[in-house]
């Protein structure tokens, strides 16, 4: 049997792993000499702090990011039959708004066991504290830069909250927090419901769900905070 692919989870930011990942992380990772990653620097510095022994000239890491041409991605489990190899995200976990799903649907098709490990995600942190319907929503990714398309999408995900008790979840660039919750400020109605969740399992965490009306009269500043966005009723 081929050996695995493990999807590794990190931390959502500058925070104690033994917070917020589990205790078998370090040991599967030491296990492991080939590694796919987000960024080869923050990847090689994250294993650093999971086991300072780990000798990093070892390990051999493959780029996979929006940059990387897919017709590369088949060479990079090419050596599955005598190692297992690990994907590592910048954030959170792989395969989960990430490049990492492309080498997971590739691992199905060759009939490589793949093997997800528990960490944080700021998509399920933020909907667990937000109150909002957890058996229906979705999550959009990022929206328009475009300020009229991101209006217009913004207010298509009113409907499906009012009309299919859907709860809606995005992200945005940290730069363009604020600009975004003007938008959602202006066009969306007064009863419908935001929850803002800004830097998850951090020190400074902040999560607050309250109607239009309330945030148009408590503005905050969210500029260059990792801030992820939910509607909901």
């Amino acid at each position: 049997m081929k050996n695995k692919l493990y999807l590794i989870p990190t931390s959502l930011g500058d925070t104690d792993f033994n917070s917020v990942l589990p205790g078998n992380i370090t040991e599967i990772v030491s296990s492991i000499n080939i590694f796919i990653v987000e960024n080869v620097r923050t990847a090689r510095r994250y294993l650093k702090k999971l086991n300072k022994n780990i000798v990093i000239d070892d390990l051999t890491f493959y780029v996979l990011n929006k940059h990387t041409d897919y017709a590369d991605i088949d060479s990079f489990l090419e050596k599955i039959d005598k190692h297992d190899i690990g994907i590592i995200s910048e954030s959170g976990c792989p395969a989960v708004a990430d490049p990492g799903s492309d080498i997971v649907s590739l691992a199905h098709k060759k009939n490589i066991q793949v093997v997800p490990l528990v960490g944080p995600s700021s998509i399920l942190l933020s909907l667990m504290g937000s109150g909002f319907n957890g058996q229906n929503f979705a999550f959009n990714g990022y929206l328009s830069v475009k300020s009229n398309e991101r209006q217009r999408k913004l207010k298509e995900l009113e409907q499906k909250v009012f009309k299919q008790n859907q709860t809606q979840i995005f992200i945005e660039t940290p730069y363009r927090n604020n600009q975004m919750l003007n938008d959602i400020l202006m066009v969306c109605s007064h009863q419908l419901k935001v929850c803002v969740a800004c830097n998850l399992t951090l020190d400074d965490e902040f999560i607050l769900t309250k109607p239009v009306s309330f945030w148009k009269k408590n503005k905050i500043d969210l500029n260059k905070k990792f801030t992820i966005f939910l509607l909901g009723k």
